[in-house]
């Protein structure tokens, strides 16, 4: 006999068949954000800066935390897997990834491997959101597939991960001494400061670039409600403490040591006020477009939040400050917040 709703399954039914197709797809996206709403935020990483191995490019990041990450399609790719590749589960509740599936390479698979192989869904550092694997799973996942060779019972559909998993190993060797030979000499301090000059170099144009409108109005108009504060209509002027939490919402998050540099290049006058706008001071190909993105995600924060506390919790963990941690979710007394100043 087929199985038929009762109950309020009739109802829920007659309501989805009642739902168009921009409601459903409404209510889908909504679960879907509901899902996402608690991720982990990366803090480092980009698509432009993946680890090269030979001809492959595994896009990396590091999380809230410091766990290392590598995109998941990559991550599948890197093994001659398709990015899209299903997953099935195998016997517990927990799914493992398809790079893991197989008979053949199950006598292999660990439970340490197996718990460790979880997909990590997180947001990247520009907000977007991801999933990937832990860092620390690929030579595992590879020498897997390299015992099962050597046991003689890869199957042919799967030879080609095993050299792609030898080609994989032999690279991470090169690179594991590289690191080592850093670590022991001291150069990765002296490697980290020039990363760090990069980025600066990236960001921090050279010559001053024209005055453009910048900042949206909606920025100042939502700093001003979440402040509690009423918005000035017929007037620019802006309350002076104004200008130091821009400073902590929008350039202590663009990049590492951003803020320090821009401050370094800008001096003050006489009279104590900087003589031209910071993002006036940003490149035209990735600071200042990096500005107006950022910009972008900040007033969205703002809309949805109800308070400046409220605002500054969402933002810390989505878009935390570079060089700090979190915070921990310490009480706070609205109350002793009157908005007027720092």
């Amino acid at each position: 006999m087929k199985n038929y709703p009762t109950g309020r399954a009739i109802g829920g039914l007659a309501r989805a068949e009642a739902l168009t197709k921009k409601e459903r797809k409404k209510i889908a996206k909504r679960a879907a954000n509901a899902r996402w709403a608690v991720v982990p935020q990366a803090i480092c990483g980009s698509t432009d800066r993946p680890i090269r191995i030979g001809n492959i490019e595994l896009q990396c990041y590091v999380l809230e935390g410091g766990t290392r990450v590598l995109s998941q399609a990559g991550f599948l790719e890197a093994l001659g897997r398709h990015r899209k590749a299903n997953v099935r589960r195998e016997g517990g509740d927990e799914p493992l990834p398809p790079i893991l599936q197989g008979k053949a390479i199950n006598p292999f698979i660990t439970k340490e491997i197996a718990d460790k192989s979880r997909p990590i869904k997180f947001r990247t550092p520009s907000g977007v959101l991801a999933s990937g694997y832990r860092a620390d799973l690929l030579p595992s996942v590879c020498e897997i597939y390299l015992s099962a060779r050597d046991a003689g019972v890869l199957p042919d559909n799967q030879q080609h991960v095993a050299k792609q998993a030898e080609i994989l190993i032999r690279g991470l060797a090169h690179v594991g001494i590289i690191a080592l030979v850093d670590e022991a000499t001291g150069y990765q301090e002296i490697r980290a400061k020039d990363a760090l000059a990069k980025v600066l170099e990236a960001f921090i144009a050279k010559e001053l670039q024209p005055w453009v409108q910048t900042f949206p109005a909606d920025y100042y108009r939502e700093l001003f409600r979440l402040r509690g504060l009423n918005f000035p209509t017929e007037s620019v002027r802006r309350p002076q403490y104004f200008g130091t939490l821009t400073n902590d919402i929008v350039y202590k998050r663009l990049a590492p040591g951003v803020l320090e540099e821009l401050k370094r290049v800008t001096p003050k006058n006489d009279a104590g006020h900087r003589r031209h706008k910071f993002f006036q001071r940003l490149t035209d190909n990735i600071g200042y477009p990096k500005l107006r993105e950022h910009l972008g995600a900040v007033v969205a924060v703002m809309k949805l939040s109800e308070s400046y506390h409220d605002f500054l919790k969402r933002l810390d963990q989505h878009y935390p400050r570079y060089g700090t941690q979190l915070a921990l979710p310490l009480d706070y007394e609205q109350a002793s917040d009157d908005g007027h100043g720092l």
